[in-house]
């Protein structure tokens, strides 16, 4: 039986999250850890106005976990490293005949288990752990665990539901992830696991992601496809930041690409917002790095009321019929992601 990664426009069962535990991500300083631990939940309850949320807790931080989340989101007890679901869960899949026109599946409900090492082995990353929770969640989302030998991240692959998936480079031929790896292999693993007939490897991701807590390259904050055909593009518009290149480069990348039916694409800018800098030099944030639910968009917030509301409207067009929510992501852009990174979708079977 083969396997469908769908769109994240399509319906979902649950978003899956994990919650901030003590360590390196979450910081040393008492309030900033509590801003970080507020900001996750500011985004499982947003999300939970759209559909189930179910947040995994590391034993050690349960209390706080409670403290900070309401009864509407169910929480369950692993031991966790870090708290990026979208890099440490699973992938979660369909059987390939699972859309709407196509004939009937058999039932169930994949989850595909990459390996994870710590986005390529970082000497700062801790994964005893990690590895093990894409198993944890399919078994408590009751999904049959689909193996892969392919070092990989959730925000490492972006798809359409209809044959297409997004890459880059830098990650998935990664040295620190797959050293003996090329393109052929890469792609024939990812139409085992996902069913991607067509894979299209953008050169690389924004600049702050090569940093040193970076993941190297994560697509899915350079790119989105909101539907077959229409990519919305992170677009730094001032020349000063050196994202501005990456944006330019992009563009013209990804106008010279198709979809899996052959449709070429129309790219979309996502402006950022205005601030260029922080403490720890060029930043990275995106408006790309949205989650889509059920009936809504879950947003990143800046703090620049005219570039949120400007990434909002877009965002309104590209996902007509759903509300956008747009959740202050400064705290979790502070720790290396985004909204997107820190849920994984579960699709809703037929």
């Amino acid at each position: 039986m083969g396997w469908r990664m769908p769109a994240e426009t399509e319906p979902h069962d649950r978003t899956w999250m994990a919650f901030p535990r003590e360590g390196l991500t979450l910081n040393d300083d008492p309030a900033s850890a509590e801003e970080a631990r507020a900001a996750w939940a500011a985004v499982a309850h947003a999300t939970a106005e759209f559909e189930p949320v179910t947040v995994v807790v590391d034993p050690s931080a349960l209390a706080d976990a409670r403290r900070h989340l309401s009864a509407a989101i169910d929480i369950v007890e692993a031991p966790l490293d870090d708290f990026w679901m979208r890099d440490i869960g699973p992938t979660f899949v369909v059987p390939a005949g699972a859309a709407d026109l196509s004939p009937a599946p058999a039932p169930g409900l994949g989850a595909v288990d990459w390996i994870f090492n710590g986005w390529g082995a970082q000497v700062w990353a801790e994964w005893g752990s990690d590895r093990e929770i894409a198993r944890v969640v399919a078994e408590l989302a009751g999904a049959e665990v689909i193996p892969s030998l392919l070092v990989n991240e959730g925000g490492a692959i972006h798809v359409d539901g209809a044959g297409t998936v997004l890459v880059t480079e830098t990650v998935q031929l990664d040295p620190g992830r797959n050293p003996h790896a090329d393109r052929a292999r890469v792609e024939a693993e990812l139409a085992r696991t996902i069913g991607s007939t067509h894979v299209v490897w953008l050169p690389r991701g924004l600049t702050r992601d090569y940093e040193e807590l970076g993941t190297r390259g994560h697509v899915d904050m350079v790119a989105a496809m909101p539907s077959p055909g229409r990519v919305l593009l992170h677009a730094q518009t001032d020349a000063g930041h050196p994202d501005h290149a990456v944006s330019a480069a992009s563009r013209e990348f990804l106008r010279g690409q198709t979809t899996a039916s052959g449709t070429p694409f129309e790219v979309i800018d996502l402006p950022a917002p205005s601030g260029l800098r922080d403490d720890e030099g060029f930043v990275d944030h995106s408006y790309v790095n949205h989650l889509v639910v059920n009936g809504g968009v879950i947003a990143c917030g800046f703090g620049d009321p005219a570039a949120d509301d400007r990434a909002a409207g877009i965002l309104a067009e590209e996902y007509p019929g759903r509300r956008v929510v747009t959740v202050d992501a400064l705290p979790i852009f502070a720790r290396g992601g985004g909204i997107h990174c820190i849920t994984q979708q579960q699709p809703a079977l037929p």
